[in-house]
């Protein structure tokens, strides 16, 4: 049976490093990827990352969970010496190829192998139940449930709120009338709902007749997509448009800059990763209003640091906005600090259970006011 923790606050502060490094690193193929050495200097464990097509640049989930192995090996976006012996990164260009780069670093005995997102849940599964001595981890998926994979999840829906509230205590400091709010989704599922309704309850909270909109791309590398979608809404008088898309979501971004360089009133707001930097059009001015920080880099580290401490087993962790493992990015100033301040407010609320986020469209159609015809999808 896999035993189901919430990650306490005071082990996440332990564990978190600051990183500011943004250097972008090429992904290696699966052809480059050379079988790890047993001696890895430092920690003496080896670890291979798996990922979707849009790899470690995407600049938001991706890339935190490579910036957590980075972090726990003390390397950098610029300087990761021990690539290669210690750790590496495997991207899979379809999900066809996600048993093959699994199967691939088992027989090369990783200490630990780990797979982002939710596509890879089957096939981890296949390759953990056939190989019971490897350890696995997968991000984003609680339904595995063997004794071989760490699973990490994390409370998407409170920070999204958070997003949420920000956004449109922005929009009222903005005086904008009937405000609304766009939403842009890759590939819909139970994980990718958690963003979309969670936001939605954020800004309702605040401006509860605010009108909302959302679209799925489909997809997590298909920028252009969200880009499209991105300038109609804005061109319709949409205000701020939330993306949880991965590298599609850079599209939704991309047209905010363009549209604030030509001194239009409208917001991207990033995710996972603070891309406040992404959204840079001057040199100190942003289209990310705020970013949902999912602390992706946290799991991996608290992995890693099970391995290395012999007390790795499957267990379901979550990592919520008590633990830190979710919150929202404060870099640009336009977030303001009285907006700050409520939304801090908020949070508090939420961490000592006054405000309870609910997680599904099924649980949050229910709530007054909230919006029946939203395209998430609870499984």
């Amino acid at each position: 049976m896999v035993k189901r923790m919430v990650v306490g606050a005071a082990i996440i502060a332990a564990m978190i490093v600051a990183s500011g490094c943004r250097a972008k690193q090429q992904e290696q193929s699966q052809s480059e990827s050379p079988a790890p050495s047993l001696s890895a200097e430092v920690v003496g464990i080896t670890v291979r990352l798996l990922t979707d097509a849009t790899g470690i640049d995407d600049k938001s989930f991706n890339a935190a969970a490579w910036r957590g192995i980075l972090e726990f090996y003390g390397d950098t976006w610029a300087n990761t010496r021990q690539r290669g012996t210690a750790y590496d990164v495997v991207t899979g260009q379809t999900q066809d190829m996600y048993i093959p780069n699994i199967k691939q670093a088992t027989d090369e005995q990783y200490d630990l192998i780990v797979a982002t997102g939710f596509t890879f849940a089957d096939a981890v599964t296949e390759v953990a139940k056939g190989n019971p001595n490897q350890k696995y981890m997968i991000v984003d998926v609680d339904w595995v449930n063997l004794p071989n994979v760490l699973e990490a999840i994390f409370a998407e829906h409170e920070g999204s709120y958070l997003v949420g509230v920000a956004a449109a205590l922005k929009a009222q400091k903005d005086g904008i009338e009937n405000p609304k709010f766009g939403f842009i989704g890759g590939v819909p599922g139970a994980t990718i709902t958690k963003f979309e309704v969670g936001f939605v309850q954020g800004v309702l909270s605040v401006i509860p007749h605010a009108q909302i909109l959302d679209y799925y791309v489909n997809s997590w590398g298909e920028p252009g997509l969200a880009k499209t979608q991105a300038k109609n809404w804005y061109d319709s008088g949409v205000y701020a448009i939330y993306s949880a898309a991965g590298g599609s979501g850079n599209g939704t971004i991309a047209q905010a800059k363009e549209y604030r360089i030509q001194g239009k009133n409208v917001w991207a707001i990033g995710v996972d990763s603070d891309q406040h930097e992404e959204g840079l059009y001057t040199d100190t001015e942003s289209a990310v209003l705020t970013s949902m920080v999912k602390r992706v880099e946290t799991s991996l580290i608290y992995g890693l640091n099970a391995v290395k401490n012999n007390t790795f087993k499957g267990e379901v962790i979550t990592f919520d906005v008590k633990a830190d493992g979710v919150g929202y990015s404060t870099t640009n100033p336009a977030v303001t600090q009285d907006i700050q301040s409520q939304v801090e407010a908020v949070k508090q609320q939420i961490i000592s259970g006054q405000i309870k986020v609910a997680a599904t469209n099924a649980e949050a159609k229910t709530l007054p006011g909230f919006p029946q015809d939203l395209k998430a999808l609870d499984n």
